[in-house]
């Protein structure tokens, strides 16, 4: 079976993990919490970063999010979520890469250091100027999350895809964070809430970190 290495707040991991669900792969979850470095994460990783996907029995380890994400593509049948015609992988492609890049970096991140690294591991209060600017930035992100799903059934397309559970796993850590306002955001709003529905969303909405505890609205469907 599949070891996957990772941390609950991972919106890498988070993203592996929905499409796995998905796909009705199964896996172990192995713990990994970057700030300690471990020497087992470090010798399966040379990057020493989640997640890993490993399996013990045939000697496989793979790593990168989106490149396991296209190894799964690759060589399971089911759930397809990079999927269409040419230019529509290429949107998809397109949309992962800006969740997995620009989000993280504009939202994810500041909110990762800010209230989770600070606390956590250096015991120092948040900066207040550094939370302001993620929120604004995750508004402006909603706003063009808000007009793909006018404009489309799902995130990339016609069909759910890669890009809807890269855009659910950055949001979804986010929003723990207490980092996401939802006023003025009805259509991702109301998308979000039927992905949460999801089963392979579900066994994330009842795990926590511990000394961390994410806002009341967290855990339930109906944001």
């Amino acid at each position: 079976m599949w070891q996957l290495h990772q941390f609950p707040l991972c919106p890498f991991s988070r993203k592996l993990r929905l499409l796995m669900g998905e796909k009705g792969v199964s896996y172990e979850l192995k713990r990994e919490n970057p700030w300690e470095e471990s020497d087992e994460l470090w010798a399966l990783n040379p990057a020493g970063r989640t997640p890993v996907l490993h399996d013990p029995d045939k000697n496989l380890t793979l790593c990168d999010s989106r490149a396991i994400c296209e190894y799964l593509e690759e060589t399971v049948e089911r759930s397809p979520m990079i999927n269409g015609t040419a230019v529509g992988r290429a949107e998809i492609r397109r949309l992962v890469a800006l969740f997995d890049e620009n989000f993280y970096a504009d939202v994810t991140a500041p909110l990762l250091q800010e209230r989770m690294r600070k606390r956590l591991v250096l015991r120092e209060p948040p900066d207040s100027r550094v939370l302001r600017q993620a929120m604004k930035n995750a508004h402006a992100h909603l706003d063009y999350i808000d007009w793909l799903i006018d404009n489309r059934a799902w995130v990339a397309g016609a069909t759910m895809s890669l890009a809807d559970l890269a855009a659910a796993a950055q949001i979804s850590v986010a929003d723990y964070l207490g980092g996401i306002d939802w006023k003025d955001h009805g259509p991702t709003q109301r998308w979000y809430s039927v992905f949460k529905s999801r089963p392979s969303f579900r066994p994330m909405l009842s795990e926590k970190m511990e000394g961390i505890h994410p806002p009341a609205h967290y855990a339930k469907v109906d944001i």
